[in-house]
């Protein structure tokens, strides 16, 4: 079966790209690069020894989302694509609701046009806004705190809506709490432009030498040590969660909602102390006021997803502390991703008037 995934250069899709192809799925990645590389699927094919298609495109085209459909027999859809900053969407909303939900609403009616009605969502726990209790189940009530998690809710009551529509579609929500971790080789892993919007990058560039220390936003939460406190679930553990819930989809089952978690929450101090501990770095860091849109707590109950999909995260904060050290020292000892692009040292024939190409 060949399955497209939007977003797949990214973190997430990159590692997925991995498992899906482990799992002798036929990939095919689309991808405007937009804060991502080329260099990430040239890793994933090396880390697999197995080949995917990549198509240049940009979701906000309808035109070049249909080129893809064309030259493909699409039979499921992994939809990763979109901007992703809590902190960023509060300053720039518009751009969010402009690439997020406007890119999604294309990418289904060209499904919709070539009958391709499987499609795997990327939502997040932000929908689940500040909870009243927890775990987190996922019947509980749905609220936002910031635009990143309004864009989310938004696409998946478009989801929702459709399939009311069109019983023929089969929709999985995947609500993910905090991906962390790179793959165990060191050849992929988050690789932000600039200063990191997420925790563990941020972390991991201070343990390193990149920046001088890590901003560490609120100390007055609700919470054992007053930082907040957030399930944290290794991103090869998220990536295999895709590789369970694509046979749920083939098996029809309409619209389907899991929590991709833990179960378990950890503090920003206590994530700093277990990176301390596999790095054997001292990582300073500085206390700010809380940042717009976040919430004190966030943890899943995942067992839905293991009751129904056979799933559950089996990695432990250490190996995700591990896995991305080592990502982080692999990286700092070569040239990074988003440099690699900019000077073509990949060995990939590019070019901004092919899209297609082959890797």
């Amino acid at each position: 079966m060949k399955i497209l995934v939007t977003g797949g250069a990214g973190y997430i899709g990159s590692h997925t790209c991995v498992e899906l192809l482990n799992d002798n799925y036929d990939v095919v990645v689309l991808d405007n690069l937009s804060n991502s590389s080329e260099e990430s699927l040239v890793r994933v094919k090396n880390i697999t020894g197995k080949s995917l298609e990549f198509c240049k495109a940009d979701l906000l085209s309808k035109k070049q989302i249909a080129a893809v459909f064309s030259e493909n027999k699409i039979d499921a859809v992994i939809h990763f694509a979109g901007l992703k900053a809590v902190g960023e969407s509060v300053s720039i909303p518009l751009r969010y609701f402009q690439n997020n939900i406007t890119g999604t609403l294309n990418l289904l009616a060209v499904m919709n046009d070539f009958n391709v009605k499987n499609i795997v969502f990327s939502s997040s726990a932000t929908v689940y806004g500040d909870p009243a209790s927890l775990p987190i189940k996922e019947d509980f009530p749905l609220s936002v705190t910031n635009p990143y998690g309004r864009t989310k809710l938004m696409i998946e009551e478009i989801m929702k809506d459709l399939y009311h529509s069109d019983k023929n579609w089969n929709i999985a929500l995947l609500r993910y709490f905090n991906p962390v971790g790179a793959h165990k080789t060191g050849e992929i892993g988050e690789d932000p432009s600039g200063i990191p919007n997420n925790l563990v990058p941020y972390i991991s560039k201070v343990a390193v030498g990149c920046l001088p220390r890590l901003s560490v936003f609120g100390n007055d939460y609700d919470t054992p040590d007053g930082t907040g406190v957030r399930d944290f679930i290794h991103v090869v553990d998220l990536a295999l969660g895709h590789i369970k819930t694509l046979p749920k989809l083939f098996s029809n089952p309409g619209l389907v909602i899991y929590n991709l978690g833990t179960g378990f929450g950890y503090s920003v101090l206590e994530m700093i102390k277990e990176f301390e501990e596999v790095s054997r770095r001292k990582i300073p860091y500085k206390i700010f006021g809380r940042r717009p849109g976040d919430v004190a707590s966030c943890w899943a109950d995942p067992s839905k997803a293991k009751k129904e999909l056979g799933w559950e995260a089996k990695k432990t904060l250490t190996d995700m502390c591990r896995d991305t050290w080592n990502w982080q020292k692999k990286k700092s000892r070569r040239l990074p991703i988003n440099f690699m692009e900019k000077i073509n040292c990949t060995g990939c024939i590019y070019s901004v008037h092919k899209i297609k190409i082959r890797i």
